[in-house]
């Protein structure tokens, strides 16, 4: 089969090869999945370059990157229903704590990580689902039901973020995010009640006015560090902030107190090891918000596979309005 590899850590262009690879068998509990697209991350990108915290050395001799994707189920291992044979599905955590991800032609995986896809979804879609659409789901639902609530999404136009917009407004919450000058109409359009400039230097006193004076219930945070001050400022009394990134303040302080003395439950999250309970819930939320018709999932462009290095630059600049995948099905 046909698949993406690198040997070394180092820029797109520089490590990332495309070869043939004797296809992968699926072993007991498993499946094979004949990948038809493949989603690229950030966090697939910075474990290319060795930019992930903590990690000094490649943890494979050979890795093919990505954890997310979508194909068709062809073959099964020992103990998995042969009914599952035909079926489309969409993958997670395809390359965590694993060698072959799912850049390749195909990819062999413990069966409940092939997730049937709801009927009337598209592939292009369930390719996105995995870090992007669990990671939303997730960190707005993690504490419960959010109807009649005010939900904060910082970064609003962001994958995960665009995301968590549409699902706290599908579940009831009015939300407020920020957001850049220039994706304010993008973000309102995915059902924002209301946008604000992240760079606003009152950006505390500005949340609450557009809550009516009120603290917000929950907070969906992608850069804790940066606003840590501003989210214990804005955060209501037994309030809840989900963080899953932090990455312009590493090893940001704490205002401690200000978030003891309101009670605040601060949930650090991270998708690749959501417990089995909590994943089961997030994939619940997301079928749910898609079969409503309330989820809608931009890619911003697709290419072949001999364009991965090219896919990896465009994730790196940022500054995307949708995501990118890798066609693996040649």
């Amino acid at each position: 089969m046909k698949a993406i590899t690198y040997r070394n850590f180092g820029p797109a262009a520089e490590v990332l090869t495309l070869e043939e690879m004797e296809p992968p068998r699926p072993g007991a509990g498993e499946v094979l999945v004949d990948v038809a697209l493949s989603g690229v991350n950030p966090s697939d990108v910075k474990a290319r370059a060795g930019a992930r915290a903590g990690v000094t050395e490649l943890p494979y001799p050979v890795i093919v990157p990505h954890s997310d994707g979508s194909g068709v189920i062809s073959a099964v291992g020992e103990g998995v229903d042969p009914a599952r044979i035909g079926q489309r599905v969409w993958l997670w955590n395809g390359q965590w704590r694993r060698a072959m991800g799912t850049c390749a032609e195909q990819i062999a995986l413990p069966s409940d990580q092939a997730v049937l896809l709801p009927e009337g979804v598209s592939l292009e879609t369930g390719a996105v689902l995995g870090i992007p659409g669990l990671t939303a789901s997730h960190v707005v639902f993690s504490g419960g039901p959010v109807a009649g609530q005010t939900v904060l999404v910082h970064g609003g136009a962001g994958t995960v973020g665009y995301l968590a917009v549409q699902l706290a407004k599908w579940g009831g919450a009015r939300v407020i995010a920020t957001a850049g000058g220039g994706a304010a109409d993008r973000v309102r359009e995915a059902g924002a009640d209301a946008v604000l400039d992240y760079a606003d230097p009152d950006l505390a006193a500005t949340i609450l006015n557009a809550n009516k004076g009120q603290p917000v219930n929950r907070i969906v945070e992608v850069e804790f560090g940066v606003n840590a001050a501003t989210d214990a400022a804005v955060i209501a009394e037994n309030g809840r902030i989900n963080a899953y990134g932090s990455a312009k303040a590493m090893a940001p302080e704490l205002p401690f107190y200000p978030l003891m003395f309101k009670a605040v439950t601060l949930e650090m999250a991270l998708v690749y090891l959501l417990t089995s309970s909590q994943r089961a819930a997030a994939i619940g939320q997301l079928h749910a918000a898609l079969a409503a018709g309330a989820l809608r999932i931009p890619v911003q462009k697709t290419y072949t596979l001999d364009q991965s290095a090219a896919a990896h630059v465009a994730v790196e600049k940022g500054g995307r309005h949708g995501a990118i995948l890798v066609q693996t099905a040649t």
